[in-house]
């Protein structure tokens, strides 16, 4: 199993690019996201991958995080979602956005990636709410892991910038433990924590745990 790939790429497309690892070609099928964020044919770009073995078949898929990669493992365990329309997803929410939009049960949002019906996206939810509160806390501790991690490039070495974290991922991932630390129940936990970072999407662990507390008390 491929599960990271790191070379140069030689050739892009609307839906993958080609990457030349040692001199061995890999086509690596990506969302719009994480194709709008590798470098231009000819630089040297790390992709982690999944791996679709099917009878006649074997496709790569490539994401920007481990968080990305995992999030796409689980929507393709959705039935009715495909690797296709788990790109789809990717690309229109991000990671983080389908982590909100599942604790909020926002199916509204998942809909509107590219060939995502609404039923669909509703068993999108259902399925994958219980699973929400621990992804978004994969999401802080990746980002924080992905900040310090440096890559090994395979040809022509240059400084690589550290990847910076996906936007509150950390404190949502704080946010989440302190919570559920006070007895709170995780998905109650991780609605509250996304309601709250979609409101104020810069905030820190702090005003995130005050922010999502409100949003938790009883209401008179």
């Amino acid at each position: 199993m491929i599960g990271k790939l790191t070379g140069r790429i030689e050739y892009r497309a609307v839906d993958h690019i080609l990457i030349d690892v040692r001199g061995v070609g890999y086509l690596v099928f990506c969302s719009e996201r994480t194709l709008a964020g590798l470098p231009p044919v000819g630089e040297v770009a790390a992709v982690y991958t999944d791996m679709l073995v099917q009878e006649t078949n074997l496709q790569l898929f490539g994401f920007s995080t481990l968080a990305e990669k995992e999030w796409h493992r689980l929507l393709i365990s959705v039935q009715g979602i495909g690797a296709k329309a788990s790109l789809a997803i990717l690309g229109a929410l991000g990671p983080d956005g389908v982590g909100r939009a599942i604790a909020l049960g926002d199916w509204n949002a998942v809909k509107a990636a590219k060939g995502v019906g609404p039923k669909i996206a509703q068993r999108v939810v259902l399925d994958l709410k219980d699973k929400a509160p621990a992804m978004m806390a994969m999401g802080g501790t990746v980002a924080e892991a992905l900040g310090d991690a440096d890559a090994k490039v395979i040809e022509s070495p240059a400084p690589r910038k550290k990847a910076a974290p996906a936007p509150n991922a950390s404190a949502q991932s704080e946010a989440l433990s302190a919570l559920s630390n006070l007895g709170y129940a995780p998905g109650d936990a991780a609605g509250a924590v996304a309601q709250a970072a979609g409101e104020a999407p810069d905030a820190q662990t702090t005003d995130l745990i005050r922010a999502a507390l409100k949003l938790l008390a009883p209401k008179e």
